[in-house]
């Protein structure tokens, strides 16, 4: 189903995200969790995609052996980085070949080049994110997709960008993805729900008037928080949260009901506040995001929707 249809149907949606396994042990992990979380019925999961060719080769095939498993709709991520346009066309065409109906289009991180060495872009074909969603819809355009076209996300980053200090251009280079075709935008993790309010306000004060997904992710271990605070750069613990932690004491269970405790706080208010969709940034597993769903007194994503829209 086109995303744009999606979020016609769907005052909120729920989804996942994956990314692929790189051995037999962490494939097994995944199929389980993946068994798990079907049952939550969400609108969509992501895939992740990486720089190298190998850790790409894997999303194309988790990408195409979820679709065939007819179950999950599956979201690829596709990045600008290390790409020549033919090579983005041949990804393209393989996924429409495979009736996969949206991508998630993405500037990428840059992977370092031999010995350490910064990665030479000059041979990439697209710069940004917004090139690469101009030339999906190009595609789009050109009868590329028998499903009458992709649906495009983009990021969006309501603590703001790593890469973009001046907030004020960082709301531009958001507004010219929407303006090049994107049909909705999908956050990076925060954890307090006020900068994500803000970041929607200023989406509107901007212009962009489509679906705002939100992420998130549950603190599940001191160690995983090191590893949020590293993944996701500039991502800020609000002091209570910090607080509460704290106040565990080192005890991983407690550390645990923390987190889930807080991204359950946070899911409810989101709601509250008539969110358009929630992210899961579940690291291939599966028992936090069942907790949260159980924790709102929910055992699938349809229970959590108000009534649904009428369909056009």
């Amino acid at each position: 189903m086109h995303a744009r249809e999606l979020f016609d149907i769907y005052p909120a949606t729920f989804s996942f995200e994956f990314f692929p396994p790189k051995t037999a042990e962490s494939a097994e992990g995944l199929y389980r969790s993946i068994s798990e979380l079907e049952s939550l019925k969400p609108q969509f999961v992501s895939i992740t995609y990486g720089a190298g060719g190998s850790t790409r080769d894997l999303t194309h095939d988790l990408v195409v052996r979820l679709k065939e498993r007819a179950v999950l709709d599956p979201f690829p991520h596709l990045t600008c980085v290390g790409h020549t346009e033919g090579e983005i066309r041949s990804i393209l065409e393989r996924y429409a070949a495979a009736g996969i109906s949206n991508i998630i289009a993405l500037g990428g991180d840059l992977p370092k080049g031999p010995g350490g060495a910064a990665h030479d872009r000059s041979k990439d074909a697209f710069a940004h994110a917004t090139d690469l969603v101009r030339y999906i819809q190009k595609v789009n355009a050109s009868g590329g997709h028998p499903g009458g076209g992709f649906g495009i996300g983009v990021a969006g980053y309501p603590e703001g960008h790593p890469g973009t200090p001046n907030r004020v251009q960082e709301m531009d280079y958001l507004k010219a993805k929407v303006d090049a075709g994107a049909d909705y935008i999908c956050t990076q993790l925060f954890f307090n729900n006020h900068d994500f309010y803000d970041f929607r306000d200023r989406c509107g004060l901007a212009g962009i008037t489509v679906p705002i997904v939100a992420g998130i992710m549950p603190i599940t271990s001191l160690p995983g928080m090191n590893r949020m605070a590293d993944m996701a750069q500039g991502t800020r613990f609000p002091a209570p949260l910090i607080r509460a932690v704290n106040r565990a004491g080192g005890d991983p269970e407690a550390v645990r009901r923390v987190g889930i405790h807080w991204a359950t706080e946070q899911c409810r208010d989101l709601l509250d506040h008539n969110v358009r969709g929630i992210h899961f940034y579940t690291l291939n597993r599966s028992t936090a995001t069942r907790e949260v769903f159980l924790n709102l007194g929910v055992k699938d994503s349809a229970a959590l929707m108000p009534q649904r829209k009428a369909r056009h």
